[in-house]
């Protein structure tokens, strides 16, 4: 969520180096977060290369608003 809060979208590539998640673990964390709402997973192709690319929500950019604001609070 925080490489995607500050992008329009971002290709699965982009995130798996963002990240270092194993291909497996970031296509399950990624469908949890389209399940909540919190993203907008597109898939096309590039020729015949599959391109799955990722686009927070407004739900999701309220979401994580809220989980940082949470984290403020018990740091100070």
């Amino acid at each position: 969520m925080s490489s995607l809060i500050s992008l329009e979208s971002a290709e699965f590539v982009y995130l798996q180096e963002a990240t270092g998640a194993t291909s497996g673990n970031l296509s399950v964390q990624l469908d949890k977060l389209e399940k909540a709402g919190y993203l907008k997973i597109t898939k096309k192709f590039k020729g015949k290369k599959p391109v799955t690319s990722c686009k927070i929500t407004k739900q999701g950019i309220e979401a994580f608003e809220t989980y940082v604001n949470t984290l403020k609070k018990y740091i100070t």
